[in-house]
């Protein structure tokens, strides 16, 4: 069963506002700005059984790889850098 975000959640998290923390030019507000993936719950849908527990929110746990690729690209090349100075 596909699960879906459930407004913020709150509950679930310690209280937190990311527009204090995040700053305007992060990674993660240009992410945010040009990746539509409002289409992606309708292509999974039939990959998704209509019993059972319902899954995570297939859009953010996307959000989420993207988000984590582009923070591991960006940050390879220091740890390279690290390696060869030891």
């Amino acid at each position: 069963m596909m699960g879906e975000r459930v407004g913020r959640q709150d509950r679930l998290f310690y209280e937190f506002c990311h527009e204090d923390r995040v700053p305007a030019d992060h990674l993660v507000r240009k992410l945010d700005a040009v990746l539509d993936l409002g289409w992606l719950r309708s292509v999974l849908a039939p990959c998704y059984s209509h019993t059972g527990c319902p899954s995570g929110d297939p859009e953010l746990m996307i959000r989420m790889l993207l988000i984590g690729y582009g923070i591991a690209t960006r940050s390879a090349p220091s740890a390279g850098c690290a390696r060869r100075s030891r």
